[in-house]
């Protein structure tokens, strides 16, 4: 995430400042601000994201996944220049697709091999945000060239985890849609995502708070396990949830709209909850 947000700022504005940045950056990221002014001061060319990777990512906990990134789509036999092009023109919101999807799957098999009920909790967590992920980057390229019957498998395949329920069967699936009809014919077979994909098309509920209701809910559930490490993970996410709640409330404010509060709040350890009731 801190990766991307001052990547995302530098390219739009190369004289953004650093110390608004570093305010910005998640307080979890494991880079110090060394590494983000580094990060921030690399020249927006193909030769400087070579740079950046080779002097600063390479060294970072993240630095893995951007190699691997980048083995999986510039031949070995390539010379520089090669990367420096695929660089060059590669939109920021592939490699934050690809970055996000290969820290999903490592995390994923790291859990579960820890095994117990941590691997277990763990697993169901991370199964179920490797799914909306595909779910949401299927939706969001309707209407974009990434939507192109030529560039859904060989494009936009890629983009989707190797993990969830959806995985295999659903994400081939996935891959051959055009359109939200397709969709959710797709997605019949799986209720709980035809259930919230319905949802969406009917104007009842945005596809981001259904599924952030639901990811909600399972981290709730999380804490009724017994000895698992899980919970800490959900307390975090549930925090999170917390803060788009807070950072929702105070634009309806300042946007003197305090009737739309209920509009995208996500209600946490409510006894209301749709899945309490149920």
């Amino acid at each position: 995430d801190n990766l991307m947000l001052i990547l995302k700022a530098t390219l739009s504005n190369p004289n953004v400042k650093v110390s608004s940045l570093i305010e910005q950056a998640h307080p979890l990221g494991c880079f110090k601000a060394s590494t983000l002014k580094s990060i921030v001061a690399f020249e927006n060319s193909p030769k400087g994201y070579s740079e950046l990777y080779q002097s600063v990512l390479i060294d970072t906990s993240i630095g893995k996944y951007f190699a691997q990134f980048i083995r999986e789509n510039v031949n070995v036999g390539d010379d520089e220049s090669a990367m420096h092009e695929f660089l060059q023109e590669m939109p920021t919101t592939k490699l934050e697709n690809s970055l996000r999807k290969l820290y999903l799957e490592d995390f994923y098999y790291f859990c579960k091999g820890l095994g117990g009920e941590t691997g277990e909790k763990m697993s169901e967590l991370l199964m179920a945000r490797a799914d909306s992920m595909a779910i949401n980057i299927t939706l969001n390229s309707f209407g974009t060239p990434l939507n192109d019957p030529s560039r859904r498998q060989s494009d936009r395949k890629q983009l989707y985890p190797s993990i969830g329920v959806l995985y295999p069967k659903g994400t081939e699936n996935l891959a051959l849609v055009g359109d939200e009809n397709e969709l959710s014919a797709v997605l019949r077979p799986f209720s709980q995502y035809s259930s919230i994909l319905e949802n969406h098309r009917n104007g009842k509920k945005s596809i981001d708070d259904a599924f952030y209701e639901r990811e909600v809910e399972l981290n709730e559930l999380a804490f009724e396990g017994q000895f698992n490490y899980a919970s800490f993970y959900s307390f975090v996410r549930l925090k999170e949830q917390e803060i788009r709640n807070l950072v929702w409330i105070c634009e309806c404010i300042v946007q003197r709209q305090k009737d739309r509060v209920e509009d995208h709040f996500v209600r946490i350890f409510s006894r209301e909850a749709e899945f309490r009731t149920r």
